[in-house]
């Protein structure tokens, strides 16, 4: 009974509380009502239409707050817009819902994570590129922009959410013209009008013999730019040494640039988006690369959504994420690793017999047995972008390199087994920061400032001699660039200040006897630059004239190089260009012997000293055109090219004068040439390039003869085949011998050296390679797809001679040969996700 009485007054209790409750909830009253009263509080005038606030009804308002405030808990509680018109009168409006999806104008594909904007409100778009958003009224500006492309202005009544439209973003590219030929030579690869090739690795679909997108191999495909023995780190533009290219990650200046010391490029092919390769008519911001500029750039783009891949072939594992960092930020980190500790593969063990041939890692002293041989190699990249608001963009960069080779030397010494182990390791890390301003719609300033430093050492275990030999090349530079940009009608205008320091340390430490040689040189730069672009209108013809000054502070030079670019629209189908440039640089890659850090990375930076290594300058000019109708394109260039300050150090002189210090100069004259035709879904082409290299030496015998890169004729017959499913692709390279000299027939030695024929009188065997490659594509989920892949570089497996040397043994002249990759599979295996 006690138990029905406790429970009988609970309820009583509650059903009390209920009804107090009850009665102080406020009621509703009609909207009219409330804001008559706020008006007679405030002294002000609502300006509306009768028939929108009829039967809306709200809870009052409390006298205490401010008018403003009271607004708000109006628009909250109707959904209408109050906008306060003058001191004395607020309208009512009903709110305008537009709606859209953003998409990149050449690519139609979503552009994910775009700020659209008014003076009120904003929001996002989402992984289809679609956003909604209220706005007062129909006449209020929405402002649409997106990192990296051209901010557009709408007003509310073009974006009514009853017909969400498809809106298109252009891409916008500081100073770098519009396209002119799109699928230059696959999709990915495009032409600007001032000349230069861009290379987007996002719409890339694949290159014959390469089963990922490695940024140095995918350049070789070019007319012009060669490779002269398979590697990444002796790529030839236009004839000149591979010092003499300027190589960029996001305006860092690199200085290695291979993995397995060369046979790969170093550059994460997942971080690395666009690829600039530019022949002729540099822009006047950049120094250096008297032959050539390859600029990478990774994504300007902020990821609002986390994307990712994991990817694995018979060389690497390869790892990446681009993580959103809130709204206004965004990390990209990618990793990449040998998996040689795990499985040496086919492909790892061509590798290595290709990198070590005719080396002391494979052939040491008869007396010598080399064992372990041990290769691995790692690289490591991050961006981090920010844009604090919509008109700052911060950039941060790092990245790391590395290669490391060991093996063991074993000898009997005294009656004594003896091991000791030899080293050879490359390593590159660097970091910058770009901060980009606009400070309005036709002026923007960009200030970088990067520090990169390379380091060779080669530890090589003398045991017979019981000597260990230290060899050390070291580079630190440090860089600082300020660059404004100004736009007004048909003219851009760009300038600003750079500043290089460069340090470069060589040496050479023997214990036994006792010997050390440490010499270490600084250069220090300023350089001012100019620049100014006119389009007319119906874009028919863009001049770009530019200047740039430099200052070597150390020998006191000024150095004035003018850069031009001239393209002219003839009609519709034709267009022809004219390019020039005055370029210089400080540093080069020497070779004092062929055994120089084993055998294998045998080039060390060095820098200039205005004497017996001359500062390089060049001078070059070309002219070229280009036809296009409907699927298949035309496009020829010819050029002159002279350079001096060269060394025979630098050249790579493995036969005649490959103990000589001597400088001069060359001079290329040389003819690209490219035939496309595109079908639906197959592009084919076919490039021919043309060349006669000759080097000036007035110290030597031979005052004139052929360079070591007068690769006479090279030609590329490719052919891509891509569909949502598949990419299949099948080349062919053929290549001019590279020039050699030989000895004397009959007369091989005198006085115990190699008496040669002629310099570069005789060729190596001319040279031919087949590759294919195949990709298959496959959407898993709607967030996940995988990509399988097989590629075959030297599919014949056609023995190619790439080098030669002599060597003086048993009173002849022993001949030693390279030998380029033999056959060599591939296989990829990638999760998207």
């Amino acid at each position: 009974m006690n138990n029905y009485k406790s429970f009988f007054f609970l309820i009583l209790i509650w059903s009390f509380c209920f009804g107090i409750q009850a009665q102080t909830e406020p009621k509703k009253a009609p909207l009219k009502t409330v804001l008559e009263q706020i008006a007679n509080t405030h002294s002000i005038q609502f300006n509306y239409s009768s028939s929108l606030i009829k039967n809306i009804y709200v809870f009052p308002i409390s006298n205490k707050l401010s008018l403003g405030n009271k607004l708000k808990k109006l628009e909250a509680q109707t959904n209408f817009i109050f906008t306060l018109l003058d001191s004395q009168i607020v309208g009512i409006s009903s709110p305008v819902i537009i709606c859209g999806y953003l998409k990149d104008s050449t690519t139609k594909a979503p552009l994910v994570g775009a700020t659209i904007k008014t003076d009120n409100n904003y929001t996002v778009t989402d992984n289809h590129g679609f956003f909604d958003l209220k706005t007062r009224s129909n006449s209020e500006k929405v402002n649409i922009r997106f990192i990296g492309y051209h901010t557009i202005d709408k007003l509310a009544s073009e974006l009514s959410s009853t017909d969400c439209k498809n809106l298109f973003l252009s891409e916008h590219q500081e100073l770098i013209s519009n396209i002119t030929v799109n699928g230059y030579l696959v999709k990915g690869i495009d032409k600007t009008i001032n000349g230069n090739t861009i290379i987007d690795f996002s719409k890339f679909t694949l290159l014959p013999g390469l089963i990922e997108s490695d940024v140095l191999q995918t350049v070789q495909a070019l007319p012009g730019i060669q490779s002269v023995d398979e590697t990444v780190s002796n790529i030839t533009i236009r004839g000149g040494s591979h010092d003499q290219n300027l190589i960029l990650w996001d305006g860092i200046k690199m200085y290695q640039t291979g993995h397995f010391f060369g046979l790969i490029s170093s550059f994460n092919p997942k971080i690395t988006q666009t690829a600039y390769v530019i022949n002729n008519g540099t822009d006047a911001s950049y120094s250096n690369g008297v032959s050539g500029t390859i600029h990478m750039k990774t994504a300007a783009t902020l990821q609002t959504d986390f994307t990712g891949s994991l990817s694995l072939n018979f060389i690497n594992a390869n790892i990446f994420a681009d993580t959103p960092l809130g709204k206004k930020s965004s990390l990209q980190v990618a990793a990449r690793r040998s998996i040689d500790d795990w499985i040496k593969t086919p492909t790892y063990h061509n590798y290595f017999k290709r990198v070590t041939q005719s080396t002391e890692i494979e052939n040491n002293d008869k007396n010598v047995t080399n064992s372990n041989q041990e290769f691995n190699f790692y690289d490591t990249s991050l961006r981090w972008l920010y844009t604090p608001t919509n008109k700052d963009a911060i950039r941060i960069n790092f990245i790391l390199i590395d290669n490391n080779l060991t093996f063991d030397e074993t000898a009997v010494v005294n009656n004594s087994t003896e091991t000791k182990q030899s080293s050879l390791s490359q390593q590159s890390i660097a970091g910058g920061i770009n901060y980009h301003r606009k400070w309005n719609p036709k002026f923007s300033t960009t200030l970088q400032v990067y520090e990169t430093d390379y380091n060779l050492q080669a530890i090589n275990a003398n045991i017979l001699d019981n000597q260990r030999f230290l060899q050390e090349n070291i580079v630190s530079e440090t860089g600082v660039k300020l660059k404004g940009n100004y736009t007004k009608n048909s003219w851009k205008y760009n300038g600003g200040y750079h500043f290089v320091e460069t340090q470069i340390t060589n040496r050479n430490d023997v214990d036994n006897p006792r010997f050390v040689r440490l010499y270490s040189n600084v250069i220090r730069e300023h350089a001012v630059f100019g620049q100014t672009q006119y389009q007319n209108s119906n874009s028919n013809i863009t001049i770009k004239p530019g200047l740039r000054i430099n200052y070597i502070e150390k020998f006191n030079k000024i150095l004035v190089e003018p850069r031009l670019s001239i393209h002219k629209k003839v009609n519709d189908v034709l267009s022809i260009e004219v390019l020039g440039e005055f370029k210089h640089q400080n540093v080069s890659q020497v070779i004092n012997f062929q055994n120089d850090f084993l055998g294998i990375e045998k080039r060390r930076w060095q820098l200039s000293d205005n004497d017996s290594i001359p500062v390089l300058k060049s001078k070059q000019a070309s002219i070229g055109f280009t036809y296009k109708k409907k699927q298949w394109l035309v496009d020829a260039t010819g050029y002159y090219k002279t350079i001096d300050g060269i060394t025979t150090q630098s050249q790579s002189f493995t036969t005649k004068y490959e103990f000589s210090k001597n400088k001069g100069s060359y001079d290329a004259f040389g003819i690209d040439f490219l035939l496309r035709k595109n079908f639906k879904n197959l592009n084919t082409w076919l490039s021919y390039s043309f060349i006669q290299n000759t080097y000036f030496f007035d110290n030597l015998v031979e005052y004139q003869f052929p360079s070591n890169f007068d690769i006479t004729h090279a030609i590329t017959v490719g052919s891509t085949y891509s569909s949502k499913l598949f990419n299949i692709s099948l080349g062919l390279n053929y290549t001019s011998g590279k020039p050699t000299s030989q000895p004397v027939s009959g007369n091989e030695i005198i006085d115990n050296e190699i008496n040669y024929e002629s310099a570069n009188n005789s060729r190596l065997n001319n040279y031919l390679r087949a590759d294919a490659s195949a990709l298959y594509k496959k959407q898993l989920t709607d967030d996940m797809s995988v990509n399988i892949g097989v590629s075959v570089w030297n599919l014949f497996n056609t023995k190619n001679s790439i080098n030669n040397y002599y060597r003086v043994e048993n009173n002849s002249a022993n001949r030693y040969s390279r030998y380029s990759l033999g056959s060599t599979p591939n296989f990829l295996l990638k999760l998207n996700f």
